[in-house]
Protein backbone atom coordinates (compact mmCIF):
# COMPACT_ATOMS: atom_id res chain seq x y z
CA UNK A 1 0.00 0.00 0.00
CA UNK A 2 2.58 2.35 0.67
CA UNK A 3 4.58 1.71 -2.24
CA UNK A 4 1.61 2.65 -4.11
CA UNK A 5 1.39 5.49 -2.52
CA UNK A 6 4.76 6.38 -2.70
CA UNK A 7 4.69 5.99 -6.36
CA UNK A 8 1.62 8.01 -6.92
CA UNK A 9 3.36 11.05 -5.02
CA UNK A 10 6.24 10.75 -7.28
CA UNK A 11 4.08 11.34 -10.29
CA UNK A 12 2.04 14.07 -8.60
CA UNK A 13 5.24 15.89 -7.73
CA UNK A 14 6.56 15.34 -11.35
CA UNK A 15 3.61 16.75 -12.86
CA UNK A 16 3.38 19.62 -10.75
CA UNK A 17 7.05 20.18 -11.54
CA UNK A 18 5.86 19.95 -15.50
CA UNK A 19 6.19 23.49 -16.07
CA UNK A 20 9.67 23.77 -15.32
CA UNK A 21 10.70 20.96 -16.60
CA UNK A 22 9.27 22.05 -20.25
CA UNK A 23 11.24 25.12 -19.72
CA UNK A 24 14.58 23.48 -19.50
CA UNK A 25 13.46 20.82 -22.16
CA UNK A 26 12.32 23.97 -24.27
CA UNK A 27 15.67 25.95 -23.86
CA UNK A 28 18.14 22.90 -24.14
CA UNK A 29 16.16 22.07 -27.69
CA UNK A 30 16.21 25.58 -28.84
CA UNK A 31 12.26 24.76 -29.20
CA UNK A 32 11.65 28.04 -30.88
CA UNK A 33 10.03 26.11 -33.48
CA UNK A 34 11.84 27.54 -36.41
CA UNK A 35 11.16 25.35 -39.50
CA UNK A 36 10.82 27.87 -42.18
CA UNK A 37 11.04 31.22 -43.11
CA UNK A 38 7.95 32.22 -42.53
CA UNK A 39 7.16 29.91 -39.69
CA UNK A 40 8.41 29.95 -35.89
CA UNK A 41 7.07 31.07 -33.12
CA UNK A 42 8.92 31.39 -29.28
CA UNK A 43 7.26 28.38 -27.21
CA UNK A 44 9.45 29.70 -24.17
CA UNK A 45 7.94 33.08 -24.05
CA UNK A 46 4.34 32.13 -24.00
CA UNK A 47 5.36 29.11 -21.04
CA UNK A 48 7.16 31.83 -19.00
CA UNK A 49 4.16 34.48 -19.63
CA UNK A 50 1.32 31.90 -19.11
CA UNK A 51 2.79 30.30 -15.72
CA UNK A 52 4.35 33.62 -14.33
CA UNK A 53 0.88 35.36 -14.69
CA UNK A 54 -1.34 32.20 -13.76
CA UNK A 55 0.83 30.40 -11.32
CA UNK A 56 3.62 32.17 -10.18
CA UNK A 57 5.10 30.04 -7.84
CA UNK A 58 5.14 27.08 -10.51
CA UNK A 59 8.47 28.79 -12.51
CA UNK A 60 11.03 30.18 -10.03
CA UNK A 61 12.80 33.24 -10.73
CA UNK A 62 16.38 31.43 -10.25
CA UNK A 63 15.24 28.49 -12.45
CA UNK A 64 13.83 31.72 -15.49
CA UNK A 65 17.48 33.04 -15.16
CA UNK A 66 19.31 29.51 -15.79
CA UNK A 67 17.48 28.32 -18.21
CA UNK A 68 18.10 31.79 -19.97
CA UNK A 69 21.77 31.22 -19.74
CA UNK A 70 21.20 27.37 -20.84
CA UNK A 71 19.31 29.27 -24.19
CA UNK A 72 21.98 31.89 -24.51
CA UNK A 73 24.61 28.74 -24.72
CA UNK A 74 22.49 26.46 -26.88
CA UNK A 75 21.71 29.65 -29.32
CA UNK A 76 25.29 31.18 -29.41
CA UNK A 77 24.20 34.73 -27.69
CA UNK A 78 25.82 36.44 -25.42
CA UNK A 79 25.72 35.02 -21.95
CA UNK A 80 22.74 37.16 -19.94
CA UNK A 81 20.49 38.15 -23.02
CA UNK A 82 17.70 35.67 -22.55
CA UNK A 83 17.73 35.91 -18.86
CA UNK A 84 17.23 39.28 -19.04
CA UNK A 85 14.55 38.40 -21.70
CA UNK A 86 13.17 36.17 -19.27
CA UNK A 87 12.69 38.17 -16.26
CA UNK A 88 11.17 40.87 -17.84
CA UNK A 89 8.50 39.31 -19.34
CA UNK A 90 8.06 37.93 -15.66
CA UNK A 91 7.60 41.31 -14.79
CA UNK A 92 5.65 42.05 -17.25
CA UNK A 93 3.41 39.20 -16.35
CA UNK A 94 3.94 39.95 -12.45
CA UNK A 95 2.56 43.86 -13.06
CA UNK A 96 -0.54 42.15 -15.29
CA UNK A 97 -1.47 40.30 -12.33
CA UNK A 98 -1.05 43.01 -9.71
CA UNK A 99 -3.42 45.41 -12.06
CA UNK A 100 -6.03 42.80 -12.99
CA UNK A 101 -9.26 42.58 -11.44
CA UNK A 102 -10.98 40.30 -13.69
CA UNK A 103 -8.84 37.81 -15.50
CA UNK A 104 -9.84 37.12 -19.45
CA UNK A 105 -8.18 35.95 -21.84
CA UNK A 106 -8.58 38.66 -24.84
CA UNK A 107 -6.80 41.02 -21.71
CA UNK A 108 -4.03 38.89 -21.36
CA UNK A 109 -3.47 38.01 -25.04
CA UNK A 110 -3.05 41.37 -26.21
CA UNK A 111 -0.59 42.40 -23.02
CA UNK A 112 1.24 39.83 -24.20
CA UNK A 113 1.58 40.96 -27.79
CA UNK A 114 2.59 44.41 -25.74
CA UNK A 115 5.01 42.08 -23.46
CA UNK A 116 6.71 40.57 -26.75
CA UNK A 117 6.88 43.46 -28.85
CA UNK A 118 8.45 45.12 -26.21
CA UNK A 119 11.06 42.14 -25.37
CA UNK A 120 11.73 41.66 -28.76
CA UNK A 121 12.57 45.48 -29.45
CA UNK A 122 14.83 45.97 -26.63
CA UNK A 123 16.90 42.42 -27.39
CA UNK A 124 17.22 43.00 -31.19
CA UNK A 125 17.86 46.84 -30.39
CA UNK A 126 21.07 45.68 -27.79
CA UNK A 127 22.00 42.70 -30.35
CA UNK A 128 22.09 45.01 -33.20
CA UNK A 129 24.02 48.51 -31.30
CA UNK A 130 26.40 46.47 -28.79
CA UNK A 131 26.98 43.03 -30.26
CA UNK A 132 26.71 44.14 -33.90
CA UNK A 133 24.94 40.92 -34.85
CA UNK A 134 23.05 40.84 -38.22
CA UNK A 135 19.12 40.08 -37.94
CA UNK A 136 16.53 38.88 -40.23
CA UNK A 137 13.56 41.05 -39.82
CA UNK A 138 11.02 39.28 -41.73
CA UNK A 139 11.62 36.25 -39.92
CA UNK A 140 11.36 38.30 -36.37
CA UNK A 141 7.87 39.95 -37.76
CA UNK A 142 6.83 36.04 -38.42
CA UNK A 143 8.09 34.88 -34.72
CA UNK A 144 6.25 37.61 -33.24
CA UNK A 145 2.96 37.26 -35.23
CA UNK A 146 3.39 33.26 -34.11
CA UNK A 147 4.15 33.63 -30.83
CA UNK A 148 1.24 36.04 -30.48
CA UNK A 149 -1.48 33.92 -32.41
CA UNK A 150 -0.37 30.46 -30.52
CA UNK A 151 -0.57 32.02 -27.04
CA UNK A 152 -4.27 31.64 -27.24
CA UNK A 153 -3.59 27.76 -28.11
CA UNK A 154 -1.44 26.96 -25.28
CA UNK A 155 -2.60 29.57 -22.45
CA UNK A 156 -6.20 27.11 -23.15
CA UNK A 157 -3.92 23.67 -23.26
CA UNK A 158 -1.80 25.44 -19.78
CA UNK A 159 -5.24 25.98 -18.47
CA UNK A 160 -6.90 22.27 -18.92
CA UNK A 161 -3.65 21.52 -17.50
CA UNK A 162 -3.49 23.43 -14.33
CA UNK A 163 -7.02 22.91 -13.47
CA UNK A 164 -6.15 19.08 -13.75
CA UNK A 165 -3.02 18.72 -11.86
CA UNK A 166 -3.52 21.69 -8.95
CA UNK A 167 -7.28 21.39 -8.29
CA UNK A 168 -8.01 24.62 -8.80
CA UNK A 169 -10.55 26.83 -10.18
CA UNK A 170 -9.13 28.76 -12.70
CA UNK A 171 -10.82 32.35 -14.22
Amino acid sequence: MSDSYAKSGIIKRLLELAPIIILFISVLNEFDMNYSNFFSFNFTFILIFYWSLKRSESLGYGYIFIAGLINDTVVGLPLGVSSLNYLLICGFAAYLRNITLRPSLLQDWLFFLFTILVINSLNYSSLILFFSIDLNYSNLFFNIVFTFLFYVVFANIFTIYQKAIFREKHD
